[in-house]
């Protein structure tokens, strides 16, 4: 095993979209309706399509980029090659740190939904999820594909029958859906926040190295996955403001099951818990996934230690990074309330992709696939959402971030 081991193409464009739909159509489908509406209210459809519409700039930049340069890293790899090595650091630790703690988000909501017990027993479920999904990560990211086939197949299945559920019944009332009044900072707001529910699409992009053909694969399997989540989100929004409106939307942790007893369809109440606890389930599984591949693409250039860059030599999977991945979220789901992880979250990942369109504008016209103006919208829709997140996120992004900058500037200083 050595830092420059690569890892083997396995995946086509169907598994591809696979594990970009099990990473976006996670937990977030489930929980981000609730503080959306409180934020936007009735411009929670609003908030909705701009976050629709940033992701889109973002999800053509990255596979464009995915394009270019086919390895593990993501945004971290573009940023180096396009705008520098520190771009790309910024971009990368702001991935990892951020989508670490979505993992642990992941766990504790699959607990909370297959458990429902205190909070002690939902912490050790949490914990029994992350090691089983770690350990069918690093069996091989055949593995991962196979799983989140299953995963994402029974997501979107629960959430077709909720929405079904709640559109045949009687007590449903489309008057619910207004946009009579709305605040431009709330649906801004929202739009940040529901920007949480749309961010697996670059985990397409982090496998690069695992996809056949991926100039061709990249391009295709990202645009899909997001236009089948679009859709799906769309109609999730539809019935769940049909269901309840938005105040009791905005009232309640667990939104979708909100607008399933709103409507009447209370047989549906099980569905949406099985179909959280397999949502957050997939997205935690993609989320290991792609955390510990941009570790491994960090630690190969030393901005990580160098260690963290080792390959499995049978299961082809950056082992050792997958491991100190799954450990650092077995122990903030053992510490750590993560209530407040979706606005972090979101803080972390539009810094990645705003860093993502700056390097795909700077992409030469034979590179490219998509015109530039995208690339500038998806800049200034990154920047306007961060601004609009709520302030204690944006505080400790800033934190974080600060962190990483000043151990890699003393790390480079002692070279």
């Amino acid at each position: 095993m050595t830092a420059t081991t690569s890892l083997a193409r396995r995946l086509g464009t169907g598994d591809a979209v696979v594990i970009g739909l099990s990473s976006m159509i996670g937990a977030g489908v489930f929980s981000a309706f609730g503080p959306a509406a409180r934020a936007a209210g009735n411009g929670l459809l609003i908030g909705l399509a701009l976050a629709g519409g940033v992701a889109y700039c973002n999800a053509v930049a990255s596979a464009q980029l995915a394009a270019q340069y086919p390895t593990s890293g993501g945004t971290y790899v573009y940023g180096r090659e396009r705008l520098g090595e520190w771009w790309g650091f910024v971009a990368g630790w702001g991935f990892v740190i951020g989508k670490t703690a979505s993992c642990a988000a992941m766990a504790l909501t699959f607990a909370s939904y297959a458990a429902a017990g205190p909070m002690w027993a939902n912490r050790l479920v949490a914990v029994a999820a992350v090691i089983a999904l770690t350990a069918a990560n690093y069996r091989g990211i055949s593995r991962t594909a196979e799983l989140a086939r299953v995963l994402v197949a029974v997501s979107i299945l629960a959430l077709l029958v909720v929405v079904l559920a709640i559109a045949t019944s009687a007590h449903a009332d489309t008057a619910r859906i207004s946009f009579s009044s709305f605040g431009a900072y709330g649906v801004l707001q929202a739009a940040g926040l529901l920007f949480f529910a749309f961010a697996g699409y670059a985990r397409i992009a982090t496998l690069g190295e695992e996809v056949r053909d991926p100039t061709r694969t990249i391009p295709r399997a990202v645009p899909i996955a997001l236009a089948i989540t679009l859709g799906l989100y769309l109609a999730v929004g539809v019935a769940a403001l049909s269901g309840a409106g938005p105040a009791a939307l905005a009232a309640s942790s667990r939104p979708l099951a909100t607008a399933a007893r709103g409507a009447g369809a209370v047989w549906a109440l099980p569905v949406v818990r099985i179909g959280a606890a397999v949502a957050s389930l997939g997205a935690l599984l993609a989320l290991i996934a792609g955390v510990g591949r941009t570790t491994l693409a960090m630690a190969r250039n030393g901005d990580l230690p160098r260690s963290l860059a080792s390959v499995h030599p049978r299961n082809q999977v950056p082992d050792h990074a997958e491991l100190v991945v799954g450990v650092a979220v077995i122990l903030l789901v053992l510490t750590t309330d993560l209530r407040n992880a979706i606005g972090f979250s979101s803080f972390g990942v539009l810094l990645y992709y705003a860093i993502a369109n700056a390097s795909a504008y700077t992409q030469p016209v034979s590179q490219r696939r998509w015109p530039r103006a995208l690339n500038v919208a998806g800049l200034l829709g990154c920047a306007v959402l961060v601004a609009a997140l709520p302030l204690s996120a944006v505080i400790a992004g800033i934190g974080v971030l600060a962190v990483g900058v000043l151990g890699r500037a003393l790390v480079c200083r002692s070279r």
